[in-house]
């Protein structure tokens, strides 16, 4: 497949051109809707705005918001003038706030008034006290120097903030012109995005994206589902995420379709609303899936209309897959595997590969994509059905970390392959197996255990709904692996149950020593479950229940 050359704005601007009347944005709870056309405008105004304000190429505008309307109005005006998109994870809190405009060097923030418990205001204001004492467009903070505006995204007035409409308004009255001059400044190999890894590890670390990684990977995995211009693809999942802005949006954007939001998941809201638009995609973690399909109120709802989707973010059960085959008539949904250092995808499986191999892999690597298996120590290549780190070479790898060689050079060698830290099994075929992480690895009395073949051996019993098997500290083996799962609702479960259902059908030292059962799990902002805190997590509830661990 040919890669193409081309900036954000010119492809929306393409698809405007090709289709000025089709609907682009649609939220179909309160039936807001966008034509490419309406849309293109709401961008050139919001992009003419901000070039008022001071951004020119290559500033950093931050975004922290769930999926408002104008969060992806934000993506395409900050591309059309150059301006890197830093997509702030919903879940942050002061602290960590504070450390990403720092090591962004944001000169623009754009934020929501509150989301769940965090109420973004406050915190801004207790961040940035200089707010209340500069006009907008004025101001001088002591501890973020470089920091000139905030942005509500709302047409409320709050002290030394403009707000999105006031920005629109602006723009509007400029000559759209200016847009074309200041794009000659910039190119499509030009960073657009950059997005914060999780943190679930350490450090947020900036992975600096590309017009040409983002535009090429959603292009490329769209046609793994064989998009159309007629595809209406429902999106759930978070805009800041890569599966969001990446594999949703750049995926329809390319294609011409239509995206169908909603501003956080619900299960209901997802299944109305592709009951009413007759959406054709979904997305989502495993997590998401299974929500919707353990719904009460699931049959409810007509989903035929459903054909495509992805299901990434995180290893995804087995069953869980074969289920939103069967009951949510997605027969060709596929599995992309990747992380945010590859723009997301390196592996796909397609449409046309055998439910089972779309049920047990991730597929094999995208066109113009390359993917190894290397031993972690050595860092040897290493042969078929032999396991090791996954490592991908390509167009999709990204342009480094922000301010951080030290870190780039550790993820990505001197031959241009990105190191995953992931741990795979490639076939005859090329079709990949994730096994686990290299840090999830779980270390019995010298023995490897990978939690993702325990868990998928787990979850096949009935009344287990979720399941997520990580090591628990031992003072006699180093570590024991305990096993948290959820419940089916209705469903009876006890210890002994799962030990016997385990009994002589996996490996004695598979077998997890322990068995907690639990409603939820630690979740990032994006749905995915931090592994690393079941560990505490588990130690406590032991603890609590009088259990020494030996």
């Amino acid at each position: 497949m040919e890669l193409f050359e081309k900036t954000l704005g010119q492809v929306l601007e393409e698809q405007v051109s090709k289709f000025p009347n089709k609907e682009f944005l649609v939220y179909s709870d309160r039936n807001l809707r966008f034509t490419y056309q309406e849309f293109d405008e709401r961008v050139n105004n919001l992009a003419l705005g901000l070039m008022e304000v001071g951004m020119k190429p290559g500033d950093k505008l931050g975004i922290w918001a769930n999926n408002v309307p104008d969060w992806i109005t934000f993506m395409f005006a900050t591309a059309k003038i150059g301006v890197v998109l830093v997509t702030v994870n919903t879940n942050y809190k002061s602290h960590e706030l504070a450390y990403l405009v720092e090591n962004s060097d944001l000169h623009t923030l754009a934020i929501i008034d509150s989301y769940r418990d965090s109420d973004y205001i406050s915190m801004v204001y207790d961040l940035v006290p200089e707010l209340k004492q500069h006009q907008r467009g004025q101001l001088k903070s002591y501890k973020f120097p470089k920091l000139k505006n905030v942005v509500l995204i709302n047409p409320e007035k709050y002290r030394g903030m403009y707000s999105t409409f006031e920005l629109m308004l602006l723009g509007s009255q400029q000559p759209v012109e200016k847009l074309t001059e200041v794009q000659k400044q910039f190119d499509c190999h030009d960073t657009v995005n950059m997005q914060y890894t999780s943190g679930t590890t350490g450090f947020p670390k900036g992975v600096m994206l590309s017009h040409y990684n983002i535009l090429n990977n959603g292009y490329t995995v769209g046609q793994c589902m064989e998009y159309t211009s007629e595809e209406k693809l429902l999106t759930c999942v978070p805009m800041f995420h890569c599966f969001g802005c990446v594999l949703a949006l750049c995926a329809i954007i390319t294609h011409g379709g239509t995206m169908v939001m909603t501003e956080n998941f619900d299960p209901i809201h997802v299944l109305a609303s592709i009951q009413k638009e007759k959406c054709t995609a979904l997305y989502g973690v495993p997590t998401m899936f299974i929500a919707e399909l353990n719904h009460p109120m699931f049959d409810q709802f007509d989903v035929s209309s459903l054909k495509t989707g992805i299901m990434a973010g995180a290893l995804c059960p087995i069953e869980t897959m074969k289920q939103v085959m069967d009951k949510m008539n997605m027969k060709n949904i596929i599995i992309v595997y990747g992380l945010t250092e590859s723009s997301p995808g390196m592996t796909a499986t397609t449409i046309h590969d055998d439910p089972e191999i779309r049920a047990t892999t991730v597929g094999k690597a995208l066109p113009n994509v390359e993917v190894k298996i290397v031993d972690p120590e050595s860092g040897e290549t290493l042969a078929s059905n032999r396991q090791g780190e996954v490592c991908c070479r390509g167009y999709n790898v990204m342009k480094g970390y922000y301010k951080n060689a030290e870190a780039t050079k550790k993820a990505i060698d001197k031959e241009g392959w990105l190191h995953s830290g992931d741990l795979g099994v490639m076939d005859d075929n090329g079709y990949l197996k994730i096994t686990g992480r290299i840090k999830d690895m779980i270390i019995r009395g010298g023995e490897n255990v990978y939690p993702r073949e325990i868990e998928n051996f787990i979850h096949e019993h009935p009344a287990v709904e979720c399941v997520e098997v990580v090591g628990i500290p031992s003072n006699k083996y180093g570590e024991s692996i305990g096993a948290f799962i959820k419940i089916k609702a209705g469903q009876l479960l006890t210890e002994a149950d799962v030990h016997e259902y385990c009994r002589g059908k996996i490996a004695r030292f598979k077998i997890p020593k322990y068995i907690f059962f639990v409603d939820t799990y630690p979740m990032t902002a994006s749905g995915k479950i931090q592994k690393y805190k079941l560990k505490d997590v588990g130690l406590k509830l032991l603890k609590k229940a009088g259990v020494e661990v030996i």
